[in-house]
């Protein structure tokens, strides 16, 4: 996976492991490595961004793992 412009170093610590859990919550029996491969870019871009920037996308940024996997992954009601 190639990632251009967004340095693993600089995001909030801990996103990797919420991630993880995200997907371990809602993707049991799932290959989450195999799922998550195309979208980590997603999560770290997102998780790049300002809390200002994050709001002004309506974002929270505990919330980022649930709008990056929404399609494949949507929450129970």
């Amino acid at each position: 996976m190639t990632i251009y412009g967004v340095n693993p170093r600089f995001l909030p610590a801990g996103w990797r492991s919420d991630l993880d859990m995200f997907l371990a919550e809602r993707a049991a029996g799932m290959n989450g490595y195999m799922l998550s491969q195309r979208r980590v870019e997603s999560v770290m871009r997102l998780q790049s961004l300002s809390d200002r920037d994050l709001a002004a996308m309506g974002l929270k940024r505990r919330d980022i793992p649930a709008f990056v996997f929404e399609d494949v992954l949507p929450e129970s009601r």
